[in-house]
């Protein structure tokens, strides 16, 4: 008994997309229930789940309520639906996609597997988020050491990554957008400049991800891995990782199961025999809901991305963020942190301070007005997406005394 709903009936609302552009951002707020009572502006810690998200979540607990696993081919079918749209996105190979439960798994996927030697060490922006420190600092008794460069007022400079690669350097780790700051990388440039010394690099992708272009094909990251739960509005524990093809055996696997051999579900008869692709890296029961929740959201971005090009999304955030930031400094709001230019560096975070009141006070009366931010970066953070209408702006903006 198959329950085609999960996988192979394309969902209505991507027959609905409007061929004008200025059109899709109601489109894609009409997919968003959160935006009927609060104008939400802390996707970059953890965003409302789509309409399409949640429906597919619904969809599972009532099948897995009455059918127990019954479903579970088509429910299978769905998740791999998350490694295709994830190839399709940023252009590498389906094989080079795992499927993780977070953006730390991906991490530690590198931090662990790789073949360190005596004496090597892995370069870091300074102010990263834990997730992309801890990993790294915990190799400290394999031998490896942590170089840690400093930000000049939020930015992460490649030419300060660069200067500090030295000959035992076998890795640069770093944040495409700074969670805080909003800071975004010159990747095309820390990539090359990287590998013309023939060091790696990490990129903990969560702050980015799908709101601006990836083409690995011309930029050429080696890693990457973020969550769902953010910018791609799906539900928390369901993540993906990349590791390029010819990384692919310089990695140990570190943890293994049944799921990361070759025939898989062949139990009785399994032998050790490694998956040939990155889902060596998925060792047993995956998060099921979780990662088609996000499939489901995920064919939103790559639907519009198909229709309207792969610019129209971050050039929408971009948009949008940079108007708030002039509505604050209307208001007397003070941003705290100079990412001109902001169409190479910019992104969806705009943080800011509020005279005479503490970001803790703000996001509080905040969500007495029904707006959602969050504090961070000494300030406090607000993270725009495409959906965000003029009728939020004016919200958030409008509690800053004049």
């Amino acid at each position: 008994m198959s329950d085609p709903s999960t996988h192979t009936t394309r969902p209505k609302h991507l027959d609905e997309i409007p061929k004008c552009l200025d059109d899709v951002w109601q489109w894609w707020r009409d997919l968003m229930p959160v935006s009927q009572q609060w104008a939400y502006f802390d996707h970059s810690a953890v965003a409302p789940l789509s309409d399409p998200a949640a429906q597919t979540l619904r969809r599972f607990t009532d099948m897995a309520s009455k059918s127990g696993d019954v479903h579970w081919l088509d429910w299978s079918a769905k998740v791999e639906t998350l490694r295709t749209l994830t190839a399709e996105l940023i252009c590498c190979e389906p094989e080079e996609v795992a499927l993780v439960p977070n953006t730390t798994a991906g991490i530690n996927f590198v931090a662990n597997g790789y073949p360190w030697q005596d004496g090597d060490n892995v370069v870091l922006p300074e102010g990263e988020f834990p997730s992309n420190r801890f990993p790294w600092l915990n190799l400290a008794d394999r031998g490896v050491a942590v170089k840690t460069v400093p930000r000049r007022d939020g930015r992460v400079e490649v030419e300060d990554l660069i200067a500090a690669v030295d000959k035992h350097t076998k890795i640069i780790a770093v944040s495409w957008v700074g969670y805080a700051s909003g800071f975004r990388i010159e990747l095309d440039r820390l990539v090359r400049e990287a590998h013309d010394r023939g060091v790696l690099v990490f990129l903990d992708a969560i702050q980015g991800l799908g709101i601006y272009p990836l083409d690995l094909r011309s930029c050429d990251v080696d890693f990457l891995s973020a969550d769902g739960h953010k910018w791609f509005l799906g539900p928390e524990g369901a993540g993906v990782a990349v590791i390029r093809r010819r990384h692919l055996n310089t990695l140990r696997c570190e943890n293994v199961g049944w799921a990361s051999v070759r025939n898989a579900h062949l139990f009785s008869g399994a032998t050790f025999d490694l998956r040939d692709d990155a889902g060596r890296f998925e060792t047993g029961s995956a998060n099921m809901p979780g990662l088609m929740a996000f499939a489901s959201s995920l064919e939103m971005f790559v639907e519009v991305g198909r229709i309207h090009g792969p610019n129209a999304i971050g050039e929408r955030v971009l948009e949008r963020a940079n108007r708030l930031r002039e509505m604050i400094s209307e208001r007397g709001g003070k941003l705290l942190f100079d990412n001109e230019p902001l169409s190479k560096h910019g992104s969806g975070i705009v943080t800011f301070e509020v005279p005479g009141e503490s970001p803790a006070e703000f996001r509080s009366r905040g969500l007495e007005n029904g707006v959602v931010v969050s504090c961070r970066g000494g300030g406090v953070r607000a993270s725009v997406h495409v959906y965000n209408d003029d009728t939020d702006l004016k919200k958030l903006a409008d509690l800053i005394p004049r």
